[in-house]
């Protein structure tokens, strides 16, 4: 039974939030409590149905007991208590702690791992991947600094993904990704096994990071691409080391001010990720890692082209479906993985 009194509190905040919202209140605290109430807005919705419900139980209950009426209660009442069990369900989904960089836009970064050129041109079908993923979500997807191998892989990538719960849906992709079938650069058709890291952060905004300039160094260079392609004339390309953290960030593209205000964004996106995983660290000291905040080193999938599977180790997922996976069609794999971490914390709960 999901706990009314707590439902009535939260129904209570979502209302107080929605009348200080539309009294026009424009402090500075706005933005936090606008996304409060968008957060607190899919929950009452779900808390006003199972009220309902309970309401029309109620009533078909005290119909029993008038002649008249007791012939339909007897209908409704079991349709009623069939809806019952899935109705909490779902209540007890809406009440779980939320991830507050849920809503947030995410960074990607991919890089390569083991495997020499094949990791190259795996990180930039990985690469294509989540563009393709985010394109058919209608999310804005943005390369910031791309730097390629002369075969037309990656040795880096970051990117920025904008949209509609973009870091909810993402956040389960960190890890390592391997890969095994058989390099176009091998003759004899052996398969290889190689990899790329993937990391997925909430894009920091100002209020979470402050930097002093005095922790900074900006070093300013000739940017150029693979191979010695796109050679800017004018130094333009922007180099930030963040001292205490060793941290080192760059960007290249033509705009020496677009680099500093990207390279900026992304190292303080990467501090706001370290402060979250001490965080993290610390409240899992005691129980199992969460699915979406565990050790980046990890391996988390495979992708064999030769069997046209791909299996995530940690919900034990095979799909025969490789070709629409490299597609980006994520979607499967993604509800999944948000499935299982829903269900740890519905366990932690009860426990």
């Amino acid at each position: 039974m999901v706990p009314i009194e707590k439902l009535e509190q939260i129904r209570q905040r979502y209302e107080f939030l929605e009348a200080k919202l539309s009294g026009g209140d424009f402090s500075d605290e706005i933005a936090q409590l606008s996304r409060e109430y968008a957060a607190l807005k899919p929950v009452v919705a779900e808390i006003n149905d199972y009220r309902q419900l309970l309401a029309d139980m109620a009533e078909a209950q005290v119909m029993l007991s008038d002649p008249d009426m007791r012939e339909l209660a007897e209908e409704e009442l079991p349709v009623l208590k069939a809806r019952l069990p899935d109705m909490e369900h779902r209540m007890r989904l809406a009440l779980l702690p939320r991830d507050a960089a849920d809503d947030r836009p995410a960074i990607i970064e991919i890089r390569p791992g083991t495997g020499g050129d094949e990791a190259g041109l795996f990180a930039g079908d990985l690469l294509r991947m989540y563009q393709r993923h985010a394109e058919a979500q209608g999310w804005k997807f943005e390369i910031l600094e791309l730097t390629q191998t002369e075969l037309g892989g990656i040795k880096e990538v970051v990117a920025n993904v904008k949209g509609e719960g973009v870091f909810a849906r993402l956040k389960f992709e960190s890890g390592v990704h391997r890969v095994q079938r058989v390099p176009t650069t091998e003759s004899g058709g052996r398969i290889h096994t190689s990899a790329a890291t993937v990391a997925v952060l909430p894009e920091a905004e100002d209020v979470d990071i402050h930097i002093d300039p005095a922790d900074i160094r900006i070093d300013t260079m000739r940017s150029s691409g693979a191979g010695g392609q796109h050679v800017n004339t004018t130094d333009s390309a922007v180099r930030i080391t963040h001292i205490p953290s060793g941290i080192v960030v760059t960007s290249s593209e033509k705009s020496q001010h677009q680099n500093r205000a990207i390279a900026m964004q992304v190292l303080k996106t990467r501090l706001f990720d370290l402060e979250r995983q001490r965080m993290d660290s610390e409240r899992a000291a005691n129980r199992k890692s969460q699915v979406g905040s565990g050790d980046r080193s990890e391996r988390i999938r495979t992708y064999n082209f030769p069997q046209g599977r791909m299996t995530d180790h940690r919900i034990n997922l095979t799909l025969y479906k490789l070709d629409q996976i490299m597609q980006g069609d994520l979607n499967e794999v993604i509800d999944a993985l948000i499935a299982d971490h829903q269900a740890t914390l519905l366990a932690e709960l009860d426990g």
